[in-house]
């Protein structure tokens, strides 16, 4: 089969299309599934540079969730059988491949609603954002939600539970296509976050009293003027940071605030966690609320294209998808 391999840490360029690796076989519990298409996240692109070089090893093919359909199924498999549409949150393999294998507990049925491009948008954006916004920081409907940096994947799927729950969403975008993007999946007030004096905006927009949750992806940059714009018992909610970041912690003392990590985490208590949020997904997919937005699509060969888009490019419209044919 055709797949993308990394056989040295580095930059884009060490992302490379081999066309004989082996197709690997399921053992009892999982699936190998013919990708159809495999989503990009940017913590594929730090494992590339080899900042996890110590837990991982060489050659090394990226992906954490993909679409397509069942191939083939382990003895011990009870819940698919080949031919399924499907989609993963988790990979053994890694998916930027015509092949991959997933461990049951982390493949789906895809709805028919969905291609197998949206298909590859659902697993890490849809589960990180309801994972944030309704398990960690616990929001509800009536409240105010700030998603910071909202025109990405991780935000356009945060935006679409946030409006569909009853709750009121102010979203940031860096250009003004990301703001239309945002504003066009839910958000009531749109900001650019390129530009000075925003967070004073936030404020006038809510009158004064600030949010109650912020979704934040990039927290080294962020994370002191979230605490600023907190309304009183106020949480953030950590999804992404590439550095350090400096704060007041007293600003936390008076409102009460606090600030919370998110991840979608394994084990047992992370399959009932899945599960839910799995559930959700799919009622949102049949009453129509949950579209995923692609923004970029690209072959198995434009995996370089894709990881300098996805951390450089001028600014996130959506998931980012590798096709394969």
């Amino acid at each position: 089969m055709r797949a993308v391999r990394v056989t040295e840490w580095g930059g884009p360029e060490v992302l490379k299309v081999h066309p004989d690796v082996t197709i690997p076989e399921p053992q009892v519990n999982q699936i190998l599934i013919k990708v159809g298409a495999s989503g990009v996240n940017p913590v594929e692109a730090y494992k590339r540079t080899g900042r996890d070089a110590k837990s991982m090893s060489l050659p090394w093919t990226p992906g954490t969730d993909c679409a397509g359909t069942v191939h083939k199924i382990g003895l011990a498999v009870t819940n698919f059988k080949p031919g399924d549409r499907v989609y993963t949150f988790g990979s053994v393999t890694g998916t930027y491949a015509e092949y991959a294998i997933s461990t049951e507990d982390n493949v789906y049925m895809l709805p028919d609603q969905l291609d197998f491009k949206a298909g590859a948008a659902l697993g890490v954006p849809y589960f990180t954002a309801y994972r944030a916004l309704i398990q960690r920081a616990r929001a509800e409907a009536g409240q105010t939600v700030l998603v910071h940096g909202a025109s990405g994947s991780v935000g356009i799927a945060t935006l679409q539970f946030a409006k569909a729950y009853g709750m009121t969403v102010l979203g940031t975008a860096g250009t003004p296509e990301g703001m239309q993007l945002v504003r066009e999946n839910g958000a009531k007030f749109v900001f650019n976050h390129r530009q000075d004096g925003y967070m004073d905006e936030i404020m006038t927009a809510t009158s004064g009293e600030g949010v109650d949750v912020i979704i934040e992806m990039l927290a080294d940059v962020n994370l002191q003027k979230d605490l600023e714009v907190l309304a009183p018992d106020g949480v953030v909610a950590v999804i992404g940071s590439r550095g350090t970041a400096e704060i007041k912690p007293a600003l936390m003392l008076g409102k009460e605030s606090a600030i919370i990590g998110v991840t979608v985490r394994g084990g047992v208590k992370g399959q009932k966690s899945r599960k839910v949020i799995s559930a959700a997904i799919n009622a949102g997919i049949q009453s129509g609320w949950i579209k995923p937005h692609i923004g970029k699509e690209f072959p198995l060969e434009g995996a370089p294209q894709a990881h300098h888009e996805i951390i450089n490019g001028p600014g996130a419209l959506g998931r980012i998808v590798l096709t394969v044919p």
